[in-house]
């Protein structure tokens, strides 16, 4: 079916396999989780317990890998191949694809972590002693590689090699096309069915239980500035205005919608960050981020492939793995949408773009954030930052732009920012889910979409109102397990574009053999 097909008529271009399955595949595990959620819990954790233990080292080396691979594919000669056809250009200029891409890859979770991880390295470091200005420079070094290159080199990964493989050589734009080189027409079958059934399992309930999360902590926020009730049925009442914007941003459409939603969240982040910048102690800040991102080059190596055999800590099992199982868990939804608005790029600009920009965005924005934190807990006594993180992660922001100027209005910038963040993660997902249920089409009915944007949040509800948090641990759980296959899909990934890509050069102007 052609990219650029528009359906009239509703549902017409479900694929019904992958529709069905995903559909009965969603309701057992909600039906699970509502029944018996303290045992859906420990099944779940089990299955973590096990993965991390023995698998965990797996996770390390594959995103190391992912890592160098992009490195190399960047400089080589590769690297000026087109996304697309030898005409086309971009659809969306920099400014906009790279806050839509930021916003769906890590927007939210960046705000709710900024100052909570960085805080809480500094109070309990692996190695060393905590709470002392060593833990402080450390716990930033720790924060900077969870978050920096390595997680982006599984989105890049996998993004890329779906956009490849559909605007180059004109394949769906789903997982299922990466394997065109090693299945052929096999990807049409059960095997490409399986392989997308994978992708939205992963995607609506990744983005179930970031919701239901983040439904708390916008709770919290309207707690602490007008008063609103902590409780799950506020929560609700969060997550359905939320699923409201989305569903009418994902209405719009990419260009009207997501787009502006994404410019203004991008543009209200920035004007944020400068703001705390300016208030807090900036010298500091700058030399600071100097300093981690110095610590952070020097370190990378042993970071990367540190498994901690000898000392067994649990520290890496509760961090470094399971952050590096997240970041996968999440890669069908984060590459497939970035795939989604990244026609045209050339491969070393879509590495570049996708992989170097963000991780210099983030570096910044954890230097101020956490930074002023670190630097309040540290020169400032009394400030109380890392007591109120230890009760309660969520209000670790909060507690921090209470001793900047105007902190209720700063509160309240940041209650909006994630939000948005909120919405444009939900509307991608919405995208994503569409185009692979759709068999990789653009375009499908309005309606359509618009069931998949509501059927996210009700199931983020549903939870909230059953299970509460304890059942969006398990879900939580369960997408840091469900990384594992689609871990070795990346593998594939990795594998499969190379593959082509050395073909196409050596013959070029002629379709690959695999065609």
């Amino acid at each position: 079916m052609p990219l650029n097909y528009r359906p009239k008529a509703f549902f017409a271009s479900v694929n019904p396999t992958v529709f069905t399955a995903s559909a009965i595949m969603v309701v057992l595990f909600v039906g699970f989780g509502v029944v018996a959620p303290a045992l859906t819990s420990q099944v779940f954790e089990s299955i973590q317990d096990f993965v991390t233990e023995y698998l965990g080292w797996g996770y390390l080396l594959l995103v190391t890998v992912f890592l160098a691979f992009l490195i190399w594919l960047g400089f080589s000669r590769y690297g000026s191949i087109c996304l697309g056809q030898p005409d086309d250009r971009p659809i969306f200029g920099y400014g906009a694809w790279f806050a839509m891409l930021f916003s769906a890859g890590m927007g939210i979770g960046l705000v709710f972590w900024s100052v909570a991880e960085p805080i809480m390295h500094y109070q309990q470091p692996p190695y060393i002693d905590g709470e002392t200005t060593g833990a402080a420079g450390q716990a930033m070094v720790y924060t900077f590689f969870h978050w920096g290159l390595h997680a982006w080199a599984v989105y890049v990964v996998l993004g890329l090699s779906v956009a490849y493989f559909s605007y180059r050589h004109s394949l769906p734009l789903t997982i299922r096309s990466i394997f065109y080189p090693l299945l052929g027409d096999r990807i049409y079958g059960p095997i490409g069915h399986a392989i997308d059934v994978l992708a939205i399992f992963g995607t609506l309930f990744g983005l179930a239980t970031s919701l239901g999360f983040g439904a708390m902590q916008l709770n919290t926020g309207l707690n602490l500035l007008v008063g609103l009730p902590v409780s799950q049925w506020f929560q609700v009442g969060i997550i359905a205005a939320i699923t409201a914007v989305a569903v009418f941003s994902v209405i719009s459409g990419l260009d009207r919608g997501l787009k502006w939603v994404s410019v203004f969240n991008l543009s209200l982040a920035v004007a944020f960050m400068l703001f705390v910048l300016l208030a807090g102690p900036t010298l500091f800040l700058v030399r600071f981020l100097l300093d981690s991102t110095g610590s952070y080059l020097q370190q990378l190596i042993n970071l990367s492939l540190h498994t901690d055999a000898i000392g067994g800590s649990q520290w890496q099992k509760d961090w470094t793995m399971f952050y590096w199982a997240w970041w996968i868990a999440w890669s069908p939804f984060v590459g497939i949408f970035i795939a989604r608005i990244s026609r045209g790029r050339t491969i070393r600009e879509f590495i570049v773009g996708v992989l170097g920009v963000p991780t210099l965005f983030v570096f910044s924005w954890l230097t101020i954030f956490g930074g002023t934190a670190l630097y309040l807990e540290l020169f400032e006594e009394g400030a109380g930052i890392a007591a109120a993180v230890a009760e309660d992660r969520s209000v670790a922001l909060y507690a921090t732009l209470e001793h900047l100027p105007w902190s209720t209005f700063t509160s309240a910038i940041a209650t909006l920012l994630i939000a948005t963040y909120f919405i444009t993660s939900s509307a991608s997902g919405t995208y994503v889910v569409d185009a692979l249920v759709s068999r990789g089409a653009i375009h499908s009915p309005r309606r359509q979409r618009v069931i998949w944007g509501i059927t996210e949040g009700a199931v983020a509800a549903t939870l909230l109102i059953v299970g509460g948090e304890r059942a969006l641990d398990s879900l939580q759980t369960a997408s840091l397990t469900g990384g594992l296959p689609v871990a070795i899909i990346l593998a594939f990934c990795c594998y499969s574009l190379l593959r082509a890509l050395r073909r196409e050069y050596r013959v070029e102007g002629v379709e690959p053999p695999w065609r």
